[in-house]
């Protein structure tokens, strides 16, 4: 290799590394992350070891004690450091209120010790009644109701009229929920449609309202029509006031197998 040319490659090697070095002084690397630890203060909370059934009888295996954020701490949970181990053996025997999820906090108020009253009473509302009615397949939307369904409650009764007797039909309630289906307080995962056996439904009503019941059902057959979830609360007033005795202008007399019967709109 002559001289000129061993002289010119060795500056343009010097001038490659000369520009690496630049270059790399302009691209700066990614700062190194910094970790900050900040303390939390915590406490141990009483929650549910697994899920908890409706009506379940509960005991200390059905709980445990997981680290919870003070802050997010809400008063009515239950702590160890305020005597949460004896809390914990007070409520052991308690039947659950309502279904609880496995880490959903506990609370005096999802559980009702046993003696203070039954699984149903423990999850009626305040000022409501439970009341049964006889079902059937056909008078229960094909066994397709389930608990905590809303429906509206329909008399089908025969009324004595001028020398022949009459076809009645009153809408008693309207959006009314079903407690249970037989013996079935709630829906298990994945059932689709209540105990096909089921012979009874239990309904939530007022004082009044569970009186009207009472006395419908003495008086012919009762049906429950299922609602839509998109109109349970379109229709917040629900009916109970039919007066039994009062004739109403709004029926309709239709011919029905060769005999009159007379159908009650309700609107």
């Amino acid at each position: 290799m002559k001289r000129a040319q061993l002289i010119g490659f060795s500056v343009a090697i010097a001038a490659a590394v000369v520009a690496f070095y630049v270059a790399s002084s302009f691209v700066q690397p990614p700062p190194a992350p910094v970790t900050v630890e900040k303390q939390v203060d915590s406490t141990e909370v009483l929650v549910a070891g697994a899920d908890i059934a409706v009506g379940q009888i509960v005991n200390e295996g059905n709980f445990r004690w997981v680290s919870w954020p003070i802050e997010a701490a809400s008063r009515g949970y239950i702590t160890k450091q305020n005597g949460g181990l004896a809390t914990m053996r007070n409520l052991s025997g308690s039947i659950a209120r309502s279904a609880l999820l496995a880490g959903e906090p506990i609370t005096a108020q999802k559980l009702i010790k046993a003696g203070q009253g039954g699984v149903l009473a423990a999850i009626l509302p305040q000022g409501m009644r439970a009341i049964s009615t006889k079902i059937r397949a056909e008078t229960a939307a094909g066994s397709l109701i389930l608990p905590n369904d809303h429906v509206d409650v329909i008399l089908i009764r025969r009324v004595h009229g001028r020398g022949q007797d009459d076809t009645v039909v009153d809408t008693l309630f309207r959006n009314v929920r079903v407690i249970a289906i037989g013996q079935q307080l709630e829906t298990k995962e994945g059932k689709k449609s209540a105990d096909s056996s089921a012979t009874t439904a239990t309904l939530e009503l007022t004082p009044r309202q569970s009186e009207m019941m009472a006395l419908a059902n003495s008086m012919g057959e009762i049906t429950l029509s299922l609602r839509s979830v998109a109109d349970l609360s379109s229709d917040p007033e629900r009916a109970g006031g039919l007066d039994f005795n009062k004739q109403r202008n709004n029926s309709i007399r239709v011919m029905r197998y060769g005999a009159t019967s007379r159908v009650y709109g309700v609107n």
